[in-house]
């Protein structure tokens, strides 16, 4: 048996910023328990290959959802990363802080000292940011952001019309303003994806008390009474243990770190004892309270050739391939996300609710062309929905995938914003900055009017943006629902903790890569007992109408 003083699951967003951070100084040992294997080769480092790793069962757990029976019985896939770097190697690389009002409900819920006055300090710490807002931006962290160039005509359309619409531009969305139209920010450098492997797990490993094992598939945590002393893991066939002098950190996503607790006896004890499992501490609110996004493709016919449709065939593949190997640019080194808007659906919302990601083709996720001609899309949809779900194991075997619920649109919220969604979004496609581009609604078709006929678009074609969060809810120790403490400590369970994406009270507002990353800067400080950094006095811009109007 191995003894590490830590030990951390999962190498993706907060695990690889955990693995760096704990072994700063030299003094610790951190072991890293990675299920996937590499990340090296141009499907994951190539950013415009974005389409193909989330497909793929080398790099996905391929978790699928249970029947939603909102969405008339559809069952959404639900990608996590199985490799080295975890969901930010398959990501569509979008950078997103969050909106700080995000924070300061976390903080309202029970979240003491994750106020975005908390967490800023850490998101700056975390940056360098290539063209962000001076002052509001980090410039000297290992994760690189940086923004695309643009070139095409139909991006600055897009935040044009968004601006003819009456909607504020914005030239940084993760500075001071988040509401409006202007340049999206993506986790790309030098040409190639800057996942936390890349930006944060490669350098650790350059450090001899850092290990790294991959093709690890952790099966259980080791727990004495409510102490948890090690982790149980398979690789090769083999069963292996490794002990923690300190602590073990699940990072192993909203999926996994909800179903290792359950299945290692931590959870709702009638649910354990339903699978098999005898309870060891009781929680009832492991593997509740899971969240997501759900978008539209909204896809339109462009009246100019001016779409990326001539770089789909296989040729053109095979240059734009060609030059990303040998020079890291051109289309290859973009994950054609370079314009986006994040707007309010109605006059009494205080911060945004829905965003926008522009692309210059009408694609499908998977890679396939919607249209014969040129065409444009934007991916839209609500960013707080009231709707939950849960994670459950569904017995005692380590390898049976966990049964996860979203409850998507069960909430009569949701309907209300989504249609709200899809009548702004045709309002901005009618400025002057796009006519002479928009053709065709291919869909979801302009003949769909009615409340009743975009619901059923939204029921029929409706896509989750892969942000399942919630899980393990981090809250006060006295809140019956809460998993983890402010300090991400498992409550009631000494020597464990997690930080990841699960502990999110409340999801943010946008892609949620950034705050996983940021969840791992910050919890590093509380599991090495240091003073969390100091506080920024600086404030968010918060439309000053926003009671009155909707814009």
């Amino acid at each position: 048996m191995e003894s590490f003083d830590f030990i951390i699951i999962g190498s993706g967003s907060a695990g690889s910023a955990m693995a760096y951070r704990l072994s700063e100084d030299g003094r610790n040992s951190v072991l890293v328990l990675e299920y996937g294997g590499t990340d090296m080769g141009p499907l994951i480092q190539m950013p415009s290959a974005l389409s193909y790793p989330m497909n793929m069962q080398t790099y996905d757990w391929g978790f699928v959802a249970e029947p939603e029976p909102a969405l008339g019985g559809r069952r959404l896939v639900t990608p996590r990363g199985k490799v080295i770097g975890g969901s930010s190697s398959i990501n569509g690389m979008v950078y997103v802080r969050g909106h700080a009002r995000d924070f300061d409900t976390w903080e309202a819920m029970g979240a003491t000292g994750w106020g975005f006055r908390h967490v800023l300090p850490y998101y700056k710490r975390l940056e360098t940011s290539h063209g962000g807002e001076e002052g509001w931006r980090g410039t000297a962290g290992p994760l690189h952001v940086t923004r695309g160039a643009r070139k095409n005509p139909l991006y600055q359309a897009f935040v044009e019309a968004g601006h003819q619409a009456g909607y504020p531009v914005t030239e940084d969305y993760n500075g001071r303003q988040q509401e409006g139209f202007g340049a999206m920010e993506r986790t790309v450098w030098q040409g190639r994806r800057w996942s936390a492997a890349n930006a944060y797990l490669r350098p650790a490993l350059k450090r001899s008390n850092v290990k790294l094992i991959t093709r690890a598939f952790v099966r259980r945590l080791l727990i004495d009474g409510k102490r948890v002393t090690g982790v149980e893991y398979e690789r090769g066939g083999e069963i292996l243990t490794a002990q923690a002098r300190r602590e073990v950190i699940l990072a192993a996503s909203s999926i996994n770190s909800p179903k290792l607790l359950q299945i290692s006896g931590i959870g709702e004890p009638a649910h354990l004892q339903s699978i098999g499992v005898t309870p060891v501490h009781a929680l009832p609110g492991v593997g509740q309270n899971l969240q997501d996004h759900l978008e539209v493709y909204f896809q339109l016919e462009s009246l100019k050739p001016v779409s990326l449709l001539p770089s789909l065939n296989l040729f053109s593949k095979g240059l734009i391939g060609l030059e990303w190997l040998l020079f890291k640019t051109g289309l290859g080194a973009t994950n054609h996300f370079e314009s986006c808007g994040f707007i309010r659906s109605h006059a009494g919302v205080e911060y945004p609710d829905i965003e926008y990601h522009f692309l210059p083709i009408a694609i499908r996720y998977d890679g396939k062309a919607a249209a014969k001609g040129h065409s444009f899309q934007v991916h839209v949809g609500p960013m707080r929905s009231k709707s939950r779900g849960f994670v459950k194991a569904k017995s005692a075997e380590p390898r049976e995938a966990p049964t996860i619920k979203f409850n998507y649109m069960s909430h009569q919220d949701d309907w209300t914003e989504f249609r709200a969604a899809m009548r702004l979004t045709r309002e901005i496609f009618e400025q002057d900055a796009l006519k002479p581009y928009k053709g065709r609604e291919i869909q979801p078709g302009a003949h769909l009017q009615s409340d009743d006929e975009l619901d059923g678009f939204i029921r029929d074609h409706c896509e989750s943006a892969f942000h399942p969060c919630g899980t393990c809810r981090m809250g006060d120790a006295s809140d019956p629902q809460a998993v983890v403490d402010p300090e991400c400590r498992v409550i009631g369970i000494e020597n464990l903790r997690v930080a990841d994406s699960s502990i999110m009270p409340q999801i943010a507002n946008g892609n949620l890569n950034a705050p996983s990353i940021m969840i791992g800067e910050k919890a590093s400080d509380h599991i090495l007992g240091r003073t969390p950094l100091p506080a920024s006095n600086q404030e968010p811009w918060i439309n000053p109408n926003w009671r009155m109007s909707q814009r």
